[in-house]
């Protein structure tokens, strides 16, 4: 593979894959420690509809418009899930549910009904997104970077210097919320600004890497570095890297892979991240230092032999 070869199919999925993944477990680590990690599950399947008619009406998925169409969305859904639970008795966590999964089918729908099949979205990008299409023409050019790679850099460092700008309101409201009520650092509105950031994050991504990756990605590095640390900025840098891994792992293995066995096809990218990143959580699970299966086992042996 020459360089131009490189630099035009290989590096802008690499970095839009390493980027989405990182943007996601930034703001996935908080969700997991605050017990809400279905919120980005949620948050993508939420959004569809709204993506799917901003670009039904501007024809294009630029960042604005996508975003523009992902707050409707959202909007429509709090109401929809705070009618439910005050009209039809509903209990809380089955209203949400209710409305998540008819929002992800009316998207589903929009997505066949508007032709989007036939277009740069369809039902297959909502799900797995289209990382393969990312392409960097004239390659080495800054001024041709692809449009993804930007939104997503842009999103990471505007993500990231939130979290270091609110870092302290961050931590006291996710581990104990009554003390941020006393301190006066409103608990709630934090709350609010991360269901935000994850919203923007997922949309971000969305393009790029579909549905599955951005749940994979908001759940899979930030659990598997819980289970590595107790602290919580050792554990951001841990989510990351994890991700980071996750990212380039998932894309060798998806590129490459199977020319190793022989078959000319290549495997889906972002679904092969998704699997790399479901690896780490198992081996994770197995031997981590202190929270692993073995680790645990071989300190309730030690326990036992020093009792008898």
């Amino acid at each position: 593979m020459s360089m131009q070869e490189f630099l035009m199919l290989d590096l802008p999925v690499l970095l839009t894959a390493v980027l989405a993944c990182a943007v996601c477990s930034l703001i996935g680590t908080f969700l997991v420690l605050r017990r809400q990690a279905l919120m980005g599950d949620a948050v993508s399947h939420v959004v569809l509809p709204g993506i799917v008619a901003a670009f039904a009406i501007t024809g294009t998925l630029a960042p604005f418009a996508t975003m523009a169409g992902a707050l409707v969305a959202a909007l429509i859904s709090i109401a929809a899930i705070e009618l439910l639970r005050n009209l039809g008795r509903l209990e809380a966590g089955a209203a949400m549910g209710t409305v998540f999964t008819v929002m992800f089918a009316i998207g589903v729908g929009m997505l066949e009904w508007t032709g989007g099949g036939q277009g740069h979205l369809d039902v297959r990008h909502a799900l797995f997104g289209s990382l393969e299409t990312v392409l960097w023409i004239p390659a080495g050019q800054l001024d041709a970077v692809p449009r993804q790679i930007t939104t997503l850099a842009s999103v990471a460092v505007v993500l990231a210097a939130l979290c270091i700008l609110f870092y302290k309101e961050l931590a006291v409201c996710t581990f104990d919320p009554g003390l941020a009520t006393v301190l006066g650092l409103r608990p709630r509105l934090i709350g609010a600004g991360l269901v935000t950031a994850t919203g923007i994050a997922a949309v971000a991504a969305f393009e790029a890497v579909g549905s599955i990756l951005v749940i994979a990605m908001f759940v899979g590095p930030p659990c598997v570095a819980r289970m590595l640390t107790d602290r919580l900025s050792t554990q951001i840098w841990l989510s990351i890297l994890i991700a980071v891994v996750s990212g380039t792992a998932g894309y060798g293995a998806g590129a490459f892979g199977p020319a190793l066995f022989g078959s000319p096809y290549a495997l889906n990218i972002a679904g092969m991240i998704a699997v790399v990143a479901g690896v780490l959580q198992v081996l994770a699970m197995l031997f981590a230092p202190r929270y692993g299966v073995l680790s645990r086992r071989r300190r309730d042996q030690s326990i036992h032999s020093a009792t008898i």
